[in-house]
């Protein structure tokens, strides 16, 4: 829609539109963030399944198909299935993935048994539901951009906007105030439990939240979307920090920026390509969501495929090098006052000699290449690691002097994380093979 010529559709249709998506896929993100820890990101796929038999129970009960009487059953049963499967988690002592397929599975199978016998006559419909339709959302007394000034204006927002608000609201609240409660029962159910805080409430709580922002959420955008945003905005952002407070507000970002591009992207993409006619709002947001999974999975600055790839690189010309200057020691150890030998020849080699040419660790000679100062120094050091480490093998894992040089030519390039060589402090001064620790 052009902005400048149709403000009033912009207005009615678009705009409550993108505020539908883009609350939901938000509210999914801040939970599912949880879920991820916990490994039950499909909680959300199982509760659009699980809800068939809260569809058909509330027809059955009320008699009528109207959307507000399907989305109360609809809601019932999502937080039932969220909490029966907490129960059978923790009392079966099965793990969360299992607990939810025995339990998704077992009401769908209800629900179905239940629309066939007591409902075979009746055109139970649960796609207003399950697939949503933002398109559908209209914001009728917004019909000027000087609308927006009055009160009646807001007080009719769509119901769907106003519902997915305040549920957007809740959970952020939930969020806040019980942080601590959800890090620590997400990663150490135990210690949460030891610490007083009951770790099976803080999950019910959790889950019966999901139940609701995916159930609220069914009516506007549909499952599809639910269970991508559910699960791509938290992996996403978990490619991009290590610290769960981070991760949750750029999950957050990362959906909303989702719900924007991708529904602009389902209304003016076609025309770019060719088509004439608009794609769905919600399944186009939920390609963007998995285009910047990959995208992070890819490029991210610290778990990416690239930056670890670099990592790695570096790591294995680091090993050359020193595994060059510890092969130049032993030389000089082995042939005092003897030029040292030209190194094995290799890509590898060749690239391990150059960098450390350049780092003034080893000059070239007449007969190959020796140690400089500096060289031998950072020699020593990777020497007295490595003849450590075969100390401690022997001595405290109690390994055979002639089994443990390959594992502590292994350990001597371990730092730890403030860059310094790790290596176990010793007392004696020659290593198992009657060498000098230097």
């Amino acid at each position: 829609m052009i902005l400048a010529q149709m403000p009033s559709l912009l207005l009615s249709v678009d705009v409550p539109a993108v505020l539908a998506a883009v609350l939901s896929a938000c509210v999914c993100a801040l939970l599912g963030n949880f879920l991820l820890l916990r490994k039950m990101a499909m909680l959300g796929d199982a509760i659009s399944h699980a809800i068939l038999p809260g569809i058909v129970i509330s027809f059955l009960l009320l008699g009528t198909r109207s959307t507000p009487a399907m989305l109360a059953g609809a809601a019932a049963a999502g937080v039932l299935t969220a909490v029966i499967v907490e129960v059978v988690r923790r009392l079966g002592r099965v793990e969360a993935g299992a607990a939810i397929g025995v339990v998704f599975s077992a009401m769908f199978a209800l629900g179905v048994v239940l629309m066939e016998r007591a409902a075979r006559n009746v055109d139970l419909d649960a796609d207003c539901v399950l697939y949503g339709a933002l398109e559908s959302i209209r914001w009728g007394a917004a019909t000027s951009w000087a609308s927006l000034g009055s009160a009646e204006t807001w007080l009719a927002m769509p119901r769907q906007v106003t519902t997915l608000l305040v549920l957007g609201l809740v959970s952020a609240a939930a969020v806040v105030v019980f942080f601590k409660h959800l890090r620590l029962a997400c990663f150490d159910s135990a210690m949460a439990d030891a610490l007083g805080f009951p770790s099976w409430i803080i999950h019910t709580g959790l889950t019966v939240l999901v139940a609701a922002a995916t159930v609220a959420s069914f009516e506007a955008v549909g499952s599809i979307l639910v269970v991508s945003m559910l699960v791509c905005p938290p992996a996403a952002a978990r490619h991009l920090t290590d610290r769960l407070s981070r991760q949750v507000v750029l999950s957050v970002i990362i959906a909303g920026v989702c719900a924007v591009s991708g529904y602009v992207l389902a209304i003016v993409g076609p025309e770019w390509v060719g088509f004439g006619h608009s794609l769905q709002a919600a399944g186009m947001i939920a390609v963007m969501g998995g285009v910047v999974l990959l995208a992070c999975i890819v490029c991210g600055p610290r778990h990416g495929l690239i930056a670890r790839r670099i990592r790695q690189r570096q790591l294995a010309r680091t090993v050359a090098r020193e595994d060059l200057l510890g092969a130049l020691w032993r030389i000089e150890e082995g042939r005092a006052g003897e030029p040292a030998a030209r190194p094995p020849v290799g890509a590898a080699g060749r690239s391990a000699r150059r960098e450390a040419i350049r780092a003034g660790e080893i000059e070239s000679t007449v007969g190959g290449v020796r140690l400089t100062a500096l060289g031998r120094e950072r020699a020593r050091e990777i020497i007295r690691a490595h003849r450590q480490w075969e100390t401690y093998l022997v001595d405290e894992l109690g390994h055979r002097p002639d089994h443990v040089h390959r594992t502590a030519e292994a350990l001597e390039h371990v730092r730890t994380p403030g860059g310094e060589r790790l290596a176990p402090d010793q007392p004696r001064s020659r290593d198992p093979h009657d060498r000098e620790i230097p």
